[in-house]
């Protein structure tokens, strides 16, 4: 169950890092709205995390999609820097956050 959670979590921070794309459907964007925001986002990691995810898969889940060649496409979409970081910096301990 523990694998189902780290997938879960990888799932999540892909989409919320993509965004939503140019030619989405009235659908897409009401539910972006409602499920697809930086809180939610968080939450559901929390619950994964819950479940078995340890901070570290969190924190190395956003480096591989930093540098990992397979997500070379979500690195071209625009704002996914920003996007990444504010996940990044929610699961960061204080201790290592800038001040």
């Amino acid at each position: 169950m523990k694998e189902w959670h780290v997938e879960h979590m990888k799932k999540i921070v892909v989409k919320f890092v993509t965004g939503l794309s140019d030619n989405a459907t009235s659908w897409e964007k009401r539910q972006h709205k409602l499920y697809g925001r930086l809180n939610n986002v968080c939450r559901q990691i929390e619950y994964d995390i819950k479940h078995g995810v340890t901070n570290e898969q969190v924190l190395s889940i956003l480096k591989e999609i930093r540098t990992n060649i397979s997500f070379s496409s979500i690195r071209e979409k625009e704002g996914y820097s920003d996007r990444l970081s504010e996940v990044e910096q929610h699961f960061t301990p204080n201790s290592y956050r800038w001040k």
